[in-house]
């Protein structure tokens, strides 16, 4: 059997090494020790409390350093260079009811002395993170030249980077998804007032199924808030390019039309304006599959297609949003063929 005694000598040289390289260290560490306040957060008394720091991410996150001249031309660089891009190459748009648009500044001008346009909310309906993308690239010059768009505080403003980047290339500034709080309105208002239009999403998030949601009313809040018209915007096919839950895109078609902007009516209240601009959206989307005055006619009869879809759920959904992807030129570039029969 092996002995594990070691010499007492032994084991003395070894702890006097030890030390020598112990009083090594001390003397290298010894300045970073007596290193203090400014360069090491300072000492707090026992029994004193400090404050924490305000939050600086999410609804609270500041977005003045964007609307800067130096970000506003980097904007600019990003929204012609690479985000012209992408959009041609993915999605391709076919954009209509500009007219109606160039109808209103007209009206609008004959009526104001003032060379700058009156700002709208622009209210798309909401499928895919293209349709940021898309919308700038959409809505006219005259716009899009002071356009901020109206973003998910809890996912675009979550992390610093992803705040950063949202500020920087798409204008956003960010929001409650469930109700529009006091700071942000606040935010809106001021920026209406200096000139800005808004891109705000009234279902408040992607769908989930690629038939449209329940509008929320924060548009229509703006809009008696502040009192810049509302333009209904139909987005189609970008669901079916890069919707949710989608690792990678999928290059196709689409198309965005524009509506006549709306005003609420005197005395209107947010819940039955935010109504009227959700038929106003309902309508743009029958309009982009058939024509205008198809669509028209079956607003008079109550009898457009419902942005929602069927009422019921399951595999029937996905069978009629299939037939419906298959209208007009929205959806992929190879529509798909269903591979059920028609009943």
């Amino acid at each position: 059997m092996v002995s594990l005694d070691i010499p007492r000598h032994q084991l003395r040289r070894a702890a006097r090494a030890a030390g020598r390289v112990e009083r090594a260290v001390g003397r290298v560490t010894a300045g970073g020790r007596n290193v203090g306040f400014p360069y090491r957060p300072p000492t707090v008394p026992r029994g004193v409390e400090v404050p924490k720091d305000p939050p600086s991410l999410g609804a609270d996150y500041d977005t003045d350093w964007a609307r800067n001249p130096v970000a506003r031309a980097a904007r600019g660089v990003i929204a012609e260079g690479p985000m012209r891009l992408m959009v041609r190459g993915l999605a391709d748009p076919d954009i209509t009811g500009l007219d109606r648009l160039a109808d209103y500044r007209r009206r609008a001008d004959s009526d104001d002395d003032d060379d700058d346009p009156q700002p709208l909310i622009f209210a798309p309906n909401h499928h895919s993170h293209l349709d940021t993308a898309l919308m700038l690239r959409a809505v006219p010059f005259t716009w899009r030249r002071k356009l901020v768009v109206a973003a998910a505080a809890d996912y675009f403003f979550d992390k610093h980077w992803k705040a950063v980047l949202a500020a920087l290339s798409l204008n956003a500034i960010p929001i409650d998804r469930e109700s529009t709080g006091r700071k942000s309105a606040d935010l809106i208002r001021e920026l209406v007032d200096d000139g800005w239009s808004l891109v705000i999403y009234p279902e408040g998030g992607r769908s989930p199924d690629g038939w449209g949601q329940e509008f929320k009313g924060g548009a229509a809040y703006v809009s008696s808030r502040t009192g810049a018209p509302v333009v209904p915007v139909f987005i189609d096919g970008t669901g079916s390019i890069f919707g949710k839950g989608m690792k990678r895109p999928k290059p196709g078609r689409s198309r965005v039309v524009f509506g006549t902007p709306m005003r609420p009516d005197e005395g209107e209240s947010t819940r039955r304006f935010n109504a009227r601009i959700h038929a106003a959206v309902t309508t743009l989307a029958d309009e982009a599959t058939t024509d205008y005055w198809t669509s028209r006619q079956r607003a008079a009869a109550g009898t457009s297609p419902q942005l929602g879809g069927p009422e019921y759920t399951g595999w029937r959904r996905q069978w009629d949003l299939a037939a419906r992807r298959r209208q007009g030129i929205a959806g992929w570039r190879r529509r798909p063929t269903r591979k059920w029969p028609d009943l």
